[in-house]
């Protein structure tokens, strides 16, 4: 009789981030919420210090973060936070308007109830996080709002676009977030109801009305954050 052959159990390999790649990812939180300010000199002796690790890292993450649009990398100045025009923001916007209005279109193709009322708490949440004067859990919350948006239009490919810019709008929105206070609320709640108004059939000429609403809703807050955000940069 053959003895089986008992096979040790494998367990899973736990493998942390890259050093450069935590770095990265920390400098670019540090710039999204103005930590860093756009225009700023990054020195990897001073930011080694700040994080506590080696130049070498340091100086591949502002490599990665060069390519991605973060930093700026000037021939015998260094490193520097980009500091982006109102065409970069105005294009972030446009776009993120596009994918909207259609994220919100196919979401009310077939909304339900448990993602209507998610979306609902978020806006609470939002209300709370405003009257705390909280504005990092408002960026936060606003993005997954839209993020909310997305997961009820049922698109993967729409949704991966979306996330794609989902840094770039919490970057450009941090500086006016309690500037756009009790508005930027009030627009998703109207977001909401033009979802849940055309997923009624007996509400599809209104919908088509409140789906033009939510475009120019949407580019009415970009370009307000545009101006007001390059304002707080000069």
């Amino acid at each position: 009789m053959t003895t089986p052959v008992t096979r040790p159990s494998l367990e899973r390999v736990q493998q942390q981030a890259p050093l450069r790649q935590q770095i990265y990812e920390r400098v670019e939180e540090l710039i999204i919420y103005g930590e860093l300010a756009a225009g700023e000199h990054l020195v990897e002796s001073q930011l080694a210090r700040r994080l506590g690790v080696s130049r070498i890292p340091v100086r591949e993450a502002l490599q990665l973060l060069n390519r991605d649009g973060w930093v700026d990398l000037r021939p015998r100045q260094g490193a520097f936070v980009h500091s982006p025009t109102v065409e970069e923001a105005d294009e972030v916007f446009t776009v993120r308007t596009v994918l909207e209005v259609e994220a919100t279109r196919l979401a009310a193709l077939h909304p339900t109830e448990v993602a209507v009322r998610g979306l609902r708490k978020i806006i609470g949440a939002g209300q709370v996080a405003l009257e705390k004067g909280d504005d990092r859990e408002l960026v936060r919350l606003n993005s997954e709002f839209h993020e909310g948006i997305s997961r009820m239009a049922g698109n993967r490919i729409l949704t991966q676009m979306t996330g794609r810019l989902d840094k770039r709008i919490r970057w450009f929105f941090a500086p006016v977030v309690r500037l756009r206070g009790a508005a930027s609320w009030k627009e998703h709640t109207e977001m909401v109801d033009a979802i849940k108004a055309r997923s009624r059939p007996s509400c599809g000429g209104d919908a088509e009305a409140r789906r033009g609403d939510q475009g120019r809703l949407s580019r009415r807050e970009g370009s307000h954050v545009i101006r007001r955000a390059m304002m707080s940069r000069v």
